[in-house]
């Protein structure tokens, strides 16, 4: 069973987070940020993950805390579900259009936490969500899963739609790498015999 649950309090934030990598794609998430609840929301059912979030945080100072601490979370929730990584495809890319916006990412699950991030946002906002945050979730996911990830804006004009495309790709990119690679069975996908 590829499943996780994360308890996580701060000062700043009190979170609980569960996952089934093999799920359905079952959102039930409230971090008290409407727009980060909409973008996990599209990362459960494009990635096919059953997910659910529940988040108290300082949102009354700002996103930054609970976007941050959730990304976190999330992280070391794949990090435990994936476990020693036998069996898993490990590779994967995706190109994913939403409407004129087109994001390109790419997967390693490796044990290396990279992240290359080239997506400019042409506002700084969406309603009252800062654009700078979507960096910030995948590099605290990143640092803390131990995967490797690239996104490249392709094209795009529309800051929620380029923000939906990053979280959309991320989502099937990381379903394709996680998922299971009948062809090695229950190896480790590298040379050295670990990840």
């Amino acid at each position: 069973m590829r499943k996780s649950e994360i308890w996580r309090k701060t000062g700043e934030t009190d979170i609980n987070l569960s996952l089934d990598l093999d799920g359905e794609g079952a959102a039930s998430v409230n971090t008290g940020c409407g727009f980060l609840d909409h973008m996990l929301e599209l990362f459960s059912v494009h990635g096919g993950f059953d997910l659910e979030v529940r988040c108290s945080g300082d949102v009354n100072v700002d996103y930054h805390h609970t976007v941050e601490d959730v990304g976190i979370c999330l992280g070391r929730a794949v990090a435990q579900a994936a476990g020693d990584k036998r069996g898993i495809t490990r590779y994967a890319s995706v190109t994913l259009p939403m409407d004129e916006a087109l994001v390109l990412c790419a997967a390693d699950v490796s044990g290396r936490a990279v992240l290359r991030y080239n997506v400019p946002f042409p506002t700084e906002k969406v309603g009252d969500f800062d654009t700078e945050l979507v960096r910030e979730f995948w590099e605290a996911f990143v640092r803390e899963s131990s995967v490797t990830v690239h996104f490249i804006l392709l094209d795009g004009e529309n800051s929620h739609h380029i923000a939906e495309a990053v979280f959309k790709a991320a989502a099937r990119t990381l379903r394709a790498a996680l998922s299971p690679d009948e062809r090695i069975g229950d190896r480790i996908p590298s040379s050295k015999g670990t990840l």
